[in-house]
Protein backbone atom coordinates (compact mmCIF):
# COMPACT_ATOMS: atom_id res chain seq x y z
CA UNK A 1 0.00 0.00 0.00
CA UNK A 2 1.54 3.27 -1.14
CA UNK A 3 1.79 6.26 1.15
CA UNK A 4 -0.59 9.07 0.13
CA UNK A 5 1.06 12.20 -1.24
CA UNK A 6 1.22 15.27 0.99
CA UNK A 7 -1.92 17.43 0.92
CA UNK A 8 -4.01 14.62 -0.54
CA UNK A 9 -6.67 12.59 1.25
CA UNK A 10 -5.55 9.38 2.92
CA UNK A 11 -8.34 7.29 1.44
CA UNK A 12 -7.74 4.35 3.79
CA UNK A 13 -7.90 6.51 6.91
CA UNK A 14 -10.97 8.23 5.46
CA UNK A 15 -12.70 4.89 4.94
CA UNK A 16 -12.04 3.81 8.54
CA UNK A 17 -13.30 7.07 9.99
CA UNK A 18 -16.36 7.18 7.77
CA UNK A 19 -17.22 3.54 8.43
CA UNK A 20 -17.43 4.36 12.15
CA UNK A 21 -20.16 6.98 11.52
CA UNK A 22 -21.85 5.49 8.44
CA UNK A 23 -25.28 5.45 10.09
CA UNK A 24 -24.96 9.09 11.18
CA UNK A 25 -24.25 10.57 7.76
CA UNK A 26 -26.58 13.32 6.55
CA UNK A 27 -27.44 12.57 2.93
CA UNK A 28 -28.55 14.96 0.19
CA UNK A 29 -29.14 13.94 -3.41
CA UNK A 30 -28.70 15.97 -6.58
CA UNK A 31 -29.08 15.16 -10.26
CA UNK A 32 -27.36 17.02 -13.07
CA UNK A 33 -28.03 17.24 -16.77
CA UNK A 34 -25.78 17.19 -19.83
CA UNK A 35 -25.07 20.90 -19.32
CA UNK A 36 -23.92 20.10 -15.76
CA UNK A 37 -26.74 22.06 -14.19
CA UNK A 38 -27.52 20.53 -10.76
CA UNK A 39 -31.03 20.05 -9.37
CA UNK A 40 -32.00 19.13 -5.83
CA UNK A 41 -34.09 16.01 -5.39
CA UNK A 42 -35.69 14.67 -2.22
CA UNK A 43 -34.91 11.28 -0.72
CA UNK A 44 -37.69 9.25 0.89
CA UNK A 45 -36.95 7.94 4.38
CA UNK A 46 -37.88 4.51 3.05
CA UNK A 47 -34.81 4.70 0.80
CA UNK A 48 -32.35 5.71 3.52
CA UNK A 49 -30.82 2.27 4.10
CA UNK A 50 -30.72 1.47 0.40
CA UNK A 51 -29.12 4.82 -0.42
CA UNK A 52 -26.37 4.31 2.16
CA UNK A 53 -25.67 0.83 0.79
CA UNK A 54 -25.78 1.89 -2.85
CA UNK A 55 -23.62 5.00 -2.55
CA UNK A 56 -21.49 4.66 0.58
CA UNK A 57 -21.22 1.26 2.26
CA UNK A 58 -19.97 -0.77 -0.68
CA UNK A 59 -17.49 1.99 -1.51
CA UNK A 60 -16.12 1.96 2.03
CA UNK A 61 -15.97 -1.83 1.97
CA UNK A 62 -14.02 -1.77 -1.30
CA UNK A 63 -11.43 0.63 0.12
CA UNK A 64 -11.11 -1.30 3.38
CA UNK A 65 -10.67 -4.55 1.49
CA UNK A 66 -8.05 -2.87 -0.69
CA UNK A 67 -6.15 -1.76 2.41
CA UNK A 68 -5.76 -5.42 3.34
CA UNK A 69 -4.67 -6.54 -0.12
CA UNK A 70 -2.09 -3.85 -0.81
CA UNK A 71 -4.21 -1.53 -2.95
CA UNK A 72 -2.14 1.38 -4.24
CA UNK A 73 -3.30 4.91 -5.06
CA UNK A 74 -1.79 6.41 -8.20
CA UNK A 75 -2.22 9.63 -10.13
CA UNK A 76 -4.79 9.26 -12.88
CA UNK A 77 -2.75 11.32 -15.34
CA UNK A 78 0.35 9.13 -14.92
CA UNK A 79 -1.17 5.67 -14.62
CA UNK A 80 -3.46 3.16 -16.24
CA UNK A 81 -6.33 1.38 -14.54
CA UNK A 82 -5.11 -1.91 -13.07
CA UNK A 83 -6.44 -4.43 -10.62
CA UNK A 84 -5.98 -3.31 -7.02
CA UNK A 85 -5.05 0.22 -8.14
CA UNK A 86 -7.17 3.24 -7.26
CA UNK A 87 -6.69 6.25 -9.50
CA UNK A 88 -6.74 9.76 -8.05
CA UNK A 89 -6.74 13.22 -9.60
CA UNK A 90 -7.16 16.79 -8.42
CA UNK A 91 -10.67 18.20 -8.44
CA UNK A 92 -9.21 21.31 -10.09
CA UNK A 93 -8.24 19.20 -13.10
CA UNK A 94 -11.83 18.17 -13.78
CA UNK A 95 -13.61 21.41 -14.55
CA UNK A 96 -17.15 20.04 -14.81
CA UNK A 97 -16.93 18.26 -11.47
CA UNK A 98 -15.36 21.31 -9.82
CA UNK A 99 -18.15 23.53 -11.15
CA UNK A 100 -20.85 21.19 -9.80
CA UNK A 101 -19.28 21.13 -6.34
CA UNK A 102 -18.82 24.91 -6.36
CA UNK A 103 -22.49 25.51 -7.19
CA UNK A 104 -23.65 23.14 -4.45
CA UNK A 105 -21.29 24.60 -1.84
CA UNK A 106 -21.36 28.28 -2.76
CA UNK A 107 -24.59 28.85 -4.69
CA UNK A 108 -26.96 26.44 -3.00
CA UNK A 109 -29.78 28.98 -3.08
CA UNK A 110 -29.68 29.03 -6.87
CA UNK A 111 -30.33 25.29 -7.19
CA UNK A 112 -33.96 24.53 -7.98
CA UNK A 113 -35.90 21.41 -7.08
CA UNK A 114 -36.05 18.84 -9.86
CA UNK A 115 -39.46 18.47 -11.50
CA UNK A 116 -40.13 15.86 -14.16
CA UNK A 117 -42.69 18.08 -15.86
CA UNK A 118 -40.23 20.98 -16.12
CA UNK A 119 -36.83 19.30 -16.50
CA UNK A 120 -37.38 15.79 -17.94
CA UNK A 121 -35.40 12.96 -16.44
CA UNK A 122 -34.31 11.78 -19.89
CA UNK A 123 -31.92 14.74 -19.90
CA UNK A 124 -30.25 13.71 -16.63
CA UNK A 125 -26.63 12.65 -17.01
CA UNK A 126 -25.73 11.70 -13.45
CA UNK A 127 -26.57 11.71 -9.76
CA UNK A 128 -24.44 13.22 -7.02
CA UNK A 129 -24.84 12.27 -3.39
CA UNK A 130 -23.58 14.75 -0.80
CA UNK A 131 -22.79 13.11 2.54
CA UNK A 132 -21.93 15.08 5.68
CA UNK A 133 -20.26 13.38 8.65
CA UNK A 134 -20.94 14.39 12.26
CA UNK A 135 -17.57 16.18 12.31
CA UNK A 136 -18.72 18.35 9.42
CA UNK A 137 -16.50 16.77 6.78
CA UNK A 138 -18.27 16.43 3.43
CA UNK A 139 -17.76 14.01 0.59
CA UNK A 140 -19.57 13.33 -2.69
CA UNK A 141 -20.33 10.15 -4.59
CA UNK A 142 -21.15 10.47 -8.29
CA UNK A 143 -22.75 7.91 -10.56
CA UNK A 144 -23.73 8.02 -14.22
CA UNK A 145 -27.39 7.50 -15.06
CA UNK A 146 -28.03 5.00 -17.82
CA UNK A 147 -31.13 6.12 -19.69
CA UNK A 148 -31.76 2.47 -20.58
CA UNK A 149 -32.54 2.03 -16.88
CA UNK A 150 -35.12 4.84 -16.84
CA UNK A 151 -38.80 3.90 -17.18
CA UNK A 152 -41.14 6.76 -18.16
CA UNK A 153 -44.42 6.24 -16.33
CA UNK A 154 -46.54 7.10 -19.35
CA UNK A 155 -45.28 4.13 -21.37
CA UNK A 156 -44.51 1.60 -18.61
CA UNK A 157 -46.59 -1.06 -16.87
CA UNK A 158 -46.11 -2.53 -13.42
CA UNK A 159 -46.73 -6.16 -12.53
CA UNK A 160 -48.46 -6.73 -9.21
CA UNK A 161 -49.92 -10.03 -7.99
CA UNK A 162 -49.87 -11.44 -11.50
CA UNK A 163 -51.69 -8.47 -12.97
CA UNK A 164 -50.39 -5.73 -15.26
CA UNK A 165 -51.44 -2.24 -14.22
CA UNK A 166 -50.44 1.31 -15.20
CA UNK A 167 -47.06 2.33 -13.82
CA UNK A 168 -47.94 4.83 -11.10
CA UNK A 169 -44.76 6.91 -10.67
CA UNK A 170 -43.81 9.58 -13.20
CA UNK A 171 -40.46 7.87 -13.75
CA UNK A 172 -38.83 4.67 -12.58
CA UNK A 173 -35.03 4.76 -12.23
CA UNK A 174 -32.57 1.92 -11.75
CA UNK A 175 -29.38 3.41 -10.33
CA UNK A 176 -26.04 1.67 -10.99
CA UNK A 177 -24.75 -0.44 -8.12
CA UNK A 178 -21.04 -0.22 -8.99
CA UNK A 179 -18.60 2.26 -7.42
CA UNK A 180 -17.67 5.00 -9.86
CA UNK A 181 -16.45 8.35 -8.49
CA UNK A 182 -15.71 9.62 -4.97
CA UNK A 183 -14.89 13.28 -4.31
CA UNK A 184 -13.31 14.25 -0.99
CA UNK A 185 -12.14 17.83 -0.58
CA UNK A 186 -9.77 18.56 -3.47
CA UNK A 187 -9.37 14.92 -4.46
CA UNK A 188 -11.27 12.75 -6.92
CA UNK A 189 -10.92 8.99 -6.56
CA UNK A 190 -11.75 7.03 -9.69
CA UNK A 191 -13.19 3.55 -9.19
CA UNK A 192 -14.37 3.16 -12.79
CA UNK A 193 -12.19 4.97 -15.30
CA UNK A 194 -14.50 4.66 -18.30
CA UNK A 195 -17.57 5.91 -16.47
CA UNK A 196 -15.61 8.70 -14.80
CA UNK A 197 -14.33 9.97 -18.15
CA UNK A 198 -17.76 9.79 -19.73
CA UNK A 199 -19.53 11.30 -16.72
CA UNK A 200 -17.34 14.39 -16.60
CA UNK A 201 -16.00 14.36 -20.17
CA UNK A 202 -12.47 14.18 -18.83
CA UNK A 203 -10.08 12.69 -21.37
CA UNK A 204 -6.72 13.91 -20.16
CA UNK A 205 -4.68 11.20 -21.83
CA UNK A 206 -6.42 11.58 -25.17
CA UNK A 207 -5.95 15.36 -25.03
CA UNK A 208 -2.30 14.92 -24.02
CA UNK A 209 -1.67 12.82 -27.14
CA UNK A 210 -3.56 15.35 -29.26
CA UNK A 211 -1.36 18.15 -27.88
CA UNK A 212 1.75 16.19 -28.91
CA UNK A 213 0.32 15.67 -32.40
CA UNK A 214 -0.35 19.40 -32.67
CA UNK A 215 3.31 20.06 -31.84
CA UNK A 216 4.30 17.66 -34.64
CA UNK A 217 1.90 19.38 -37.05
CA UNK A 218 3.34 22.81 -36.24
CA UNK A 219 6.85 21.45 -36.84
CA UNK A 220 5.86 19.82 -40.14
CA UNK A 221 3.47 22.25 -41.82
CA UNK A 222 3.41 25.98 -42.47
CA UNK A 223 0.16 27.32 -41.09
CA UNK A 224 -1.27 30.81 -40.77
CA UNK A 225 -3.76 31.60 -38.00
CA UNK A 226 -5.35 34.93 -37.02
CA UNK A 227 -3.72 36.97 -34.28
CA UNK A 228 -4.79 35.75 -30.84
CA UNK A 229 -5.64 32.24 -32.04
CA UNK A 230 -3.42 29.23 -31.45
CA UNK A 231 -3.77 25.73 -32.86
CA UNK A 232 -3.75 23.98 -29.48
CA UNK A 233 -6.75 25.93 -28.22
CA UNK A 234 -8.63 25.47 -31.48
CA UNK A 235 -8.09 21.70 -31.41
CA UNK A 236 -9.29 21.44 -27.81
CA UNK A 237 -12.63 22.90 -28.85
CA UNK A 238 -13.09 20.18 -31.49
CA UNK A 239 -13.66 16.72 -29.93
CA UNK A 240 -13.86 15.15 -33.38
CA UNK A 241 -10.40 16.47 -34.28
CA UNK A 242 -9.00 15.32 -30.93
CA UNK A 243 -10.25 11.81 -31.70
CA UNK A 244 -8.84 11.84 -35.21
CA UNK A 245 -5.42 12.99 -34.02
CA UNK A 246 -5.10 9.87 -31.86
CA UNK A 247 -4.14 7.76 -34.91
CA UNK A 248 -2.91 10.40 -37.33
CA UNK A 249 0.56 9.83 -38.78
CA UNK A 250 1.87 13.36 -39.13
CA UNK A 251 3.97 13.89 -42.25
CA UNK A 252 2.60 11.13 -44.47
CA UNK A 253 1.08 13.91 -46.57
CA UNK A 254 3.42 16.83 -47.31
CA UNK A 255 2.43 20.50 -47.41
CA UNK A 256 2.40 20.58 -51.23
CA UNK A 257 0.52 17.29 -51.43
CA UNK A 258 -2.15 18.63 -49.05
CA UNK A 259 -2.61 21.75 -51.16
CA UNK A 260 -2.78 19.72 -54.41
CA UNK A 261 -5.15 17.24 -52.74
CA UNK A 262 -7.49 20.08 -51.75
CA UNK A 263 -7.40 21.41 -55.32
CA UNK A 264 -8.21 17.96 -56.71
CA UNK A 265 -11.14 17.60 -54.31
CA UNK A 266 -12.29 21.16 -55.16
CA UNK A 267 -12.07 22.30 -51.53
CA UNK A 268 -11.83 25.93 -50.41
CA UNK A 269 -8.39 25.60 -48.85
CA UNK A 270 -6.69 28.99 -48.65
CA UNK A 271 -2.96 29.76 -48.63
CA UNK A 272 -1.07 33.01 -48.14
CA UNK A 273 1.81 34.49 -50.15
CA UNK A 274 4.28 32.25 -48.33
CA UNK A 275 2.28 29.13 -49.25
CA UNK A 276 1.19 28.70 -45.61
CA UNK A 277 -2.18 27.05 -45.16
CA UNK A 278 -4.67 29.52 -43.66
CA UNK A 279 -6.81 28.29 -40.78
CA UNK A 280 -9.38 30.84 -39.72
CA UNK A 281 -11.77 28.69 -37.68
CA UNK A 282 -12.86 25.19 -36.73
CA UNK A 283 -14.20 24.52 -40.23
CA UNK A 284 -10.79 25.19 -41.77
CA UNK A 285 -9.18 23.02 -39.10
CA UNK A 286 -11.51 20.12 -39.94
CA UNK A 287 -10.61 20.44 -43.62
CA UNK A 288 -6.87 20.59 -42.95
CA UNK A 289 -6.87 17.54 -40.67
CA UNK A 290 -9.01 15.60 -43.14
CA UNK A 291 -6.50 16.43 -45.87
CA UNK A 292 -3.38 15.29 -44.01
CA UNK A 293 -5.26 12.17 -42.93
CA UNK A 294 -6.38 11.40 -46.53
CA UNK A 295 -10.05 11.45 -45.60
CA UNK A 296 -11.46 12.73 -48.88
CA UNK A 297 -12.29 10.40 -51.76
CA UNK A 298 -14.09 10.59 -55.08
CA UNK A 299 -16.28 7.63 -56.00
CA UNK A 300 -15.09 5.96 -59.21
CA UNK A 301 -18.68 4.84 -59.75
CA UNK A 302 -20.69 8.03 -59.26
CA UNK A 303 -18.01 10.73 -59.23
CA UNK A 304 -19.36 12.06 -55.93
CA UNK A 305 -16.99 13.32 -53.24
CA UNK A 306 -17.03 11.89 -49.72
CA UNK A 307 -15.40 12.42 -46.34
CA UNK A 308 -14.37 9.11 -44.79
CA UNK A 309 -15.38 8.82 -41.13
CA UNK A 310 -13.22 5.76 -40.47
CA UNK A 311 -10.68 3.85 -42.53
CA UNK A 312 -9.44 0.29 -42.60
CA UNK A 313 -6.44 -0.52 -44.78
CA UNK A 314 -7.17 -3.47 -47.10
CA UNK A 315 -4.71 -6.24 -47.86
CA UNK A 316 -3.07 -6.20 -51.28
CA UNK A 317 -5.04 -8.15 -53.90
CA UNK A 318 -3.79 -11.70 -54.46
CA UNK A 319 -1.03 -11.85 -57.03
CA UNK A 320 -0.04 -8.17 -56.76
CA UNK A 321 3.21 -7.10 -55.11
CA UNK A 322 2.98 -4.55 -52.26
CA UNK A 323 3.06 -0.95 -53.42
CA UNK A 324 5.55 1.63 -52.33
Amino acid sequence: MEEPKPDTTDIFLWANRTDAVKNDLILELFVFNKNYTPYAINLSKDLDAQTRALFVLDLISTVNFGAGTGMSVRDYELSEAEENVLLRTDLANVGRAETLIHIIEKQRGDIVQFSETEHEFKRVKGVLLKATRPDGEVFYVAKAVQQSGVLPGAVSWQLSNGTFAPFEPEVGVKLPSDNQVLIIGKDIFVFNQGKFEKLFQYEYKKQLLADKKVEEILATYKLSLPDGMDLQSLVREKPGVVNKLQKLEVGDITQDQAIDYADTMQLDLMTDDNNAIIIMDGRDLDMFVNLINEDYITSEVTGKRYVIKSKKLLDEPDGEPPRG
